[in-house]
């Protein structure tokens, strides 16, 4: 009797493996098939615009200005990893780290480099694979795990044990999974736009359609063409991100300035500079092992709209791998 419990349950398993990855693959192929509509809409409309692309040879002065701070790096000793950041305020002073979100880069962050140098040492990283931060080829070099080791390494290397965590967006979620794996780390954990897992995992479990709702986590797991979709018309998907009225900065006196939204086209109209971003994007559907563990403390706080709407329901951003447990003992 046991025995056939056994089968049974692995039977069960089998199949819903089964079923999962079959949504995955078939609403992978559905996201690639309107991409490609709207690839052969626009040559239709205008083949010489749709593959236009104009010369960024200069970054924009905004990059550069001294007002934001000093531009640093750091290479890690055990990834070999060179990581760009910008740091504003006194050294000594205690650390304010911030992460950011897709498609961004430390520039995210220009008005609170400004804001809180007075009373931290603000450092803007550019994360794994963005900006001038070394980006590795392979996508196992962008699992959750070696994001979390990211910045962990560089708080070392910056000579803090701790400091105060802002994420926003795909940092948000490095952000919570460092409060997870390393509370120690952490004076104060504030996240934008992204729930803590537990509650995330809990809603998609309730809401299946939720899936439905983020077709863009599907759509990267495509090799290449996702980057060629954001680069064609000039990279003028980029620039709907950050204009359109659904998605841009939209509110009055805070709309980006021209030279603003240069600075991240510039960016991300490097050579390969889209491929490493994207990349953090095409591990969350590999299989892991992960397992929760709620850490919530008093010293978090969680602000911001966490939009459900923007983000997949994927049971392997709420887990943590074993040996994260045994490390810390």
């Amino acid at each position: 009797m046991a025995r056939l419990r056994d089968r049974l349950l692995r039977l069960a398993l089998a199949i819903r493996s089964l079923l999962f990855w079959s949504l995955v693959y078939c609403y992978c192929g559905l996201c690639a098939s309107i991409h490609l509509l709207k690839l052969l809409w626009s040559i239709g409309k205008g083949p010489a615009q749709t593959f236009r692309r104009a010369a960024r040879e200069h970054p924009p002065a905004c990059l550069n200005d001294p007002s934001l701070g000093t531009h640093c790096y750091v290479r890690i000793k055990d990834s070999g990893l060179r990581f760009h950041y910008v740091a504003a305020g006194e050294r000594g002073k205690p650390l304010m780290l911030l992460l950011h979100g897709f498609p961004e880069f430390w520039y995210s962050w220009r008005h609170q480099l400004r804001e809180f140098k007075s009373e931290y040492r603000v450092v803007a990283l550019d994360l794994r694979g963005y900006g001038e931060t070394d980006a590795p080829i392979h996508r196992e070099n962008y699992k959750l795990d070696c994001l979390i080791t990211d910045i962990k390494d560089i708080l070392d290397s910056l000579g803090y044990s701790k400091c105060v965590l802002i994420g926003h967006d795909w940092g948000g979620m490095i952000a919570w999974l460092i409060a997870i794996c390393y509370p120690e780390m952490v004076m104060k954990l504030i996240v934008i736009n992204f729930p803590h897992p537990n509650v995330f995992t809990e809603y998609i479990l309730r809401h299946p359609a939720q899936l439905f709702k983020s077709s863009h986590y599907y759509f990267f797991q495509i090799p290449w063409f996702p980057e060629f979709m954001f680069s064609i018309n000039d990279f003028k998907a980029l620039k709907h991100l950050f204009t359109s009225q659904r998605t841009g900065i939209g509110r009055k006196g805070c709309r980006l300035t021209t030279e603003d939204l240069e600075a991240y086209i510039y960016v991300f109209s490097q050579p390969g500079a889209l491929s490493g971003p994207i990349n953090h994007y095409r591990n969350i559907f590999r299989p892991g092992s992960w397992e929760v563990q709620d850490q919530c403390a008093g010293k978090w706080c969680l602000i911001g709209a966490c939009s459900l709407g923007d983000y997949p329901g994927l049971s392997s951003w709420t887990i943590l791998k074993e040996r994260w447990r045994q490390k810390k003992r």
